[in-house]
């Protein structure tokens, strides 16, 4: 594969980068310290177009495809990763609302969402179906056209500062993922209410929130696609988001790398820059092929994904190498600096906080490797279909 950018991808990727030096990095320290999400820098966010990446032109996005879409991503991660996360979810939704949505809610809420006016939030998880996703139990029961739901959703990335909720929920008692469906529901609806935003370790400039459902109504205009679909859309939506998460956590990795690297010329010890001590040219080699492996990986399969080709093995790989590579690489940053690695005064402590929930989200990285086995194995030996 050729991963040569074309001009407009490099001014794309300019435009990200600029804006997330200018706009993000110099203020990532303080949002994380103050819990602060800031709704102005989504919208400048969508002043540059960055919220509707997927969406075709007609419904006000740039359908720029995703690997441009993870070029942005990374260049935004590198500024602060919890933005680049929040504004992943966002385009996930904007997508899938998008992609098997009416021409009606279309208009209603992709329109908006691509231009960010609106901010769109995902929830499929609860307390007793996380990696189990289909164990879901949060109901909707119909009644007087539309649907009454009641439950708990956990952990929803933007929840109580987003508009607009993609939410999976159980419309039937057919079994585990057949019963599943998705319903879009709006921030003000009645019965709709949000937990207090979670103490996290890191992340905090990304509001995460429990979602609460008590007898909410939702009319039945509200449901993507039909009953018994939303375990479908989830899932295709989670594939893209693998890929969103690794570019997020590829740029994450470097600007950790970057940061310990230039520490390392300054830094002097037994007179000399501690650069220049074998031991530490060591880490940094691991450190940027471990980095140019992963980006790739990430690049390869978001071009398969732009190509349409399946992509699920691809896609949980560059997600499992590139969110364990920012954990190696950040961990290692705060080590070549040694104490004041460990110190809230140096950024690279915070870079290793965030990278910890990339192993985590949009599926563990154990699940990825249910995942990636599963797709080596259902050939039984063959060869698998070679794609690229």
């Amino acid at each position: 594969m050729d991963f040569k950018l074309s001009d407009e991808q490099r001014l794309i990727r300019k435009a990200a980068r600029d804006f997330s030096f200018k706009e993000l990095a110099p203020n990532a320290r303080e949002w994380e310290e103050k819990h602060h999400f800031s709704r102005e820098v989504f919208e400048m966010m969508g002043d540059l177009d960055f919220t509707g990446l997927y969406v075709p032109e007609e419904y006000d996005g740039t359908n720029v495809g995703r690997l441009t879409a993870a070029l942005v991503f990374e260049e935004l991660a590198k500024g602060c990763y919890a933005t680049a996360v929040y504004l992943t979810v966002h385009n996930m939704v904007t997508n899938l609302i998008c992609q098997y949505g009416t021409e009606e809610q279309k208009e209603r809420w992709v329109k908006p969402l691509a231009r960010g006016e609106k901010l769109g939030a995902y929830s499929l998880t609860e307390a007793e179906a996380g990696s189990d996703a289909a164990a879901l139990s949060t109901s909707a029961v119909r009644k007087n056209g539309g649907y009454v739901v009641n439950g708990t959703k956990l952990y929803v990335t933007s929840g109580g500062v987003a508009d607009v909720y993609a939410v999976m929920v159980r419309t039937s008692d057919a079994h585990k993922s057949k019963g599943i469906s998705t319903l879009i529901v709006e921030k003000g609806t009645p019965g709709f209410a949000f937990g207090p935003h979670e103490a996290k370790m890191g992340l905090n400039a990304s509001p995460t929130t429990e979602l609460h459902f008590n007898n909410c109504f939702v009319p039945e205009e509200n449901i993507l696609g039909a009953e018994g679909l939303g375990f479908n859309f989830a899932m295709t939506a989670l594939n893209g988001g693998r890929i969103n998460i690794g570019a997020c956590s590829v740029g994450l990795a470097q600007q950790a790398f970057d940061y310990a690297l230039a520490y390392a010329h300054k830094r002097q010890q037994f007179g000399k820059p501690i650069v220049s001590f074998q031991a530490l040219q060591f880490m940094f080699a691991d450190m940027a092929t471990e980095i140019d492996a992963a980006r790739l990986m990430v690049y390869r399969a978001a071009s398969l994904m732009d190509e349409g080709e399946d992509c699920m093995m691809e896609a949980a790989m560059g997600k499992r190498l590139a969110t364990d590579v920012a954990m190696r690489v950040t961990t290692d940053a705060v080590q070549i600096l040694g104490g004041y690695g460990y110190m809230k005064s140096y950024p690279v402590e915070m870079y290793m906080r965030f990278a910890k929930i990339g192993q985590i989200f949009e599926g563990t990285n154990q699940i990825q490797r249910v995942v990636i086995a599963r797709e080596i194995t259902k050939y039984k030996g063959r060869k698998r279909p070679d794609s690229y």
